[in-house]
């Protein structure tokens, strides 16, 4: 028998609905109350953001640092965007540089060692469309190795992968049941922009072209105040996050 068009189902649960305006102020007090625990506040830039990159690096601060990334116009009130209403002097000279993918990471320790850790640590990552081949790459006729490298040592794709390496632009076949180029194909030349087949044929190569780093621009101390640094390009602007915040 069909249903009465008159038939409701009812819900007897609720979800609590989150209070946008709260979790906002929560947040302004938590940065806040790291400002009060910790010496110095820098403003860093990613760039090309990357998680992984992010979350490894806050891990080895862990306990001794905090990184806030994101929702910008909320860190820049509990910074103080202006003279009046800073948390503390000199703090709205920092709020004024968060804008598109610019964090601020809390710590108390040396100034010129937190400079010299950040400058010398980085991490290798798979490019993406529209980034810069780092060298040269030209794949041998025959079976394709993974991951690829000069020597020509590597394990062969299994035959389920020939069509999708066909799909990316390759010219290949199954010979015994190995994908393998009809003939020799040069994958990409050093600086020349990498389109998305190309970044994905990279990376079933185990091939990393990028580098994810943090750089470190302004900062801001206790005892000296505001201490003007590296400049970031407002280019980013438009990526703004202002729908979720990556914190720890």
């Amino acid at each position: 028998m069909p249903r009465s068009k008159r038939s409701k189902l009812t819900t007897l649960s609720k979800t609590p609905v989150r209070s946008t305006k709260a979790s906002k102020q929560a947040l302004v007090n938590e940065i806040r109350a790291t400002i009060d625990k910790y010496d110095h506040l820098w403003v860093f830039s990613v760039g090309d953001m990357r998680n992984d990159g992010l979350k490894e690096v806050r891990a080895q601060w862990r306990g001794t640092g905090r990184f806030f990334f994101g929702k910008g116009k909320v860190m820049a009130k509990a910074l103080g965007e202006t003279a009046e209403t800073e948390y503390q002097e000199g703090l709205s000279n920092i709020a004024k540089r968060l804008h598109g993918q610019i964090g601020i990471f809390l710590t108390s320790h040396d100034v010129n060692e937190t400079v010299d850790w950040f400058e010398s640590w980085s991490k290798k990552e798979y490019a993406r469309m529209g980034a810069r081949a780092t060298q040269d790459i030209t794949l041998p006729e025959g079976p394709i190795l993974t991951p690829y490298n000069e020597s020509g040592s590597g394990d062969p794709f299994p035959h389920s992968m020939e069509p999708q390496l066909r799909a990316l632009g390759l010219s290949t076949s199954l010979v015994r049941g190995v994908p393998s180029l009809n003939n020799p194909h040069l994958l990409c030349r050093k600086g020349e922009k990498l389109s998305s087949e190309k970044c994905r044929i990279l990376k079933l190569l185990a091939v990393q072209m990028a580098e994810f780093r943090i750089h470190l621009g302004s900062r801001w101390s206790k005892e000296a105040g505001f201490v003007p640094g590296k400049e970031f390009d407002k280019v980013d602007s438009d990526g703004e996050k202002e729908e979720g915040m990556d914190e720890d």
